[in-house]
């Protein structure tokens, strides 16, 4: 039997494939809509998927450094903002870890760690957030507070080859560092609501946090108690040497895009050797692998799709693309949890087309074929991971210290 992982999802409009707003089963008048997004969001929910993460960016044309994405008119174009989407479904939803993506190059760090804390407190311990190194020109302009920044990658397609690139990720990781601090700043039992004396708060169990960084410094402790995770999941998405040792050293979990499962050791050793130089957490990375997936009754079903949509709008993806049926989905699922990995995040090539299929056919095949680890119970995500709650920092000191 092959090791069991955990299904994520990742939503994101109409789905992965640019062309997918077309589609007779896609919704694109509701995009923008709280029923669309409580609708996905409930069925990954019953469908017993461990988390979504949800897409964001900071300008018309989303992440892309394409000269015309701010003007083409064949894409997608609007979205919602994906923390106060996530914050909205977590009442709608009861098991699913809400995972929202953030850019770390423009928010107030301070403002996206209490934003976070509030979608733990809300969620009840499911929140988590993929963050996003750096930012486009587009993005830069609509804030106009910078004028330098990365503009795509090299000619190497290198990182570490472009400076902006390495500044943006020593910046991303200041900001993981001070969401973990901000979170840890109250103390568990900071709050003591005793009627009789009229304390409601033990003040000496908020710890003021102390941050001299390279880009921003923080001193004061959050707004929001502590919430019942501790800390949010913290993840990333990683394809090369400078993000797998972002993600080394930041992250709790870091989504990679392998091309095959064949392929899945190498970035395992990389990440390995990237944990062993700079990862102080205690417990090790988890790694999910990225599958894109088209899922229809039959493969000759699902070319045809999949050519309509490919002659529409190309579909450029540095994720494996899995066209075809529920096994075929399944069994790249099981080659890959054979290569070591801990999870799986599904790409819908459509929504909701895809999420459907990915909930009532590829779910209980895998779970059928023992692929699947079963929802233990465990009230958080970070506990559903096996990643223990974490003690705030300040509580080994001495009260008052």
């Amino acid at each position: 039997m092959p090791d069991r992982i955990h299904l994520a999802v990742a939503l994101d409009g109409a789905g992965w494939h640019p062309a997918a707003w077309r589609e007779t089963t896609a919704r694109p008048t509701e995009l923008t809509s709280a029923r669309y997004w409580r609708d996905l969001a409930a069925v990954a929910d019953h469908g017993g998927i461990l988390f979504a993460t949800i897409e964001d960016a900071l300008s018309l044309g989303g992440r892309s450094f394409e000269p015309d994405a701010e003007t083409r008119r064949d894409r997608v174009r609007g979205r919602l903002d994906a923390v106060l989407t996530a914050s909205f479904l977590a009442p709608a939803t009861r098991r699913l870890g809400l995972v929202p993506a953030a850019t770390t190059a423009h928010p107030e760090p301070f403002h996206l760690a209490t934003g976070l804390q509030t979608l733990d407190h809300v969620s009840r311990g499911r929140a988590g957030v993929r963050l996003i190194a750096g930012s486009t020109p587009q993005e830069r302009a609509n804030f106009g507070r910078r004028a330098d920044g990365p503009a795509g990658l090299p000619a190497s397609g290198r990182v570490e080859d472009d400076p902006a690139l390495l500044a943006a990720f020593r910046e991303a990781g200041e900001v993981a560092d001070v969401i973990r601090r901000l979170a840890d700043s109250w103390e568990d039992d900071a709050i003591v609501r005793d009627l009789e004396t009229g304390k409601f708060l033990d003040r000496d169990r908020v710890h003021k946090v102390e941050f001299e960084g390279e880009f921003f410094s923080i001193t004061g402790a959050s707004i929001v108690p502590r919430s019942p995770q501790g800390q949010p999941l913290v993840t990333a998405l990683a394809h090369q040497t400078i993000p797998y040792r972002f993600a080394a050293e930041h992250a709790d979990l870091v989504f990679v895009t392998p091309a095959d499962a064949a392929a899945v050791g190498g970035i395992l050793g990389e990440l390995a050797d990237a944990a062993e130089a700079t990862r102080t957490l205690d417990e090790r990375l988890r790694v999910f692998a990225d599958l894109l997936v088209l899922v229809e009754k039959t493969r000759g079903e699902a070319a045809s799709v999949w050519n309509r949509l490919q002659d529409r709008v190309p579909l450029t993806t540095d994720a494996r693309v899995v066209v075809g049926t529920a096994d075929d989905v399944v069994d790249e699922i099981r080659a890959l949890a054979e290569a070591g990995v801990d999870g799986i995040r599904l790409r819908p090539a459509r929504l909701p087309a895809d999420l459907d299929a990915i909930v009532d056919r590829v779910v209980p095949r895998a779970a059928a074929a023992g692929i699947l680890l079963p929802d233990d119970g465990s009230p958080t995500l970070r506990e559903r991971l096996g990643l223990p709650r974490l003690v705030s920092r300040y509580a080994r000191q001495e009260v008052g210290a």
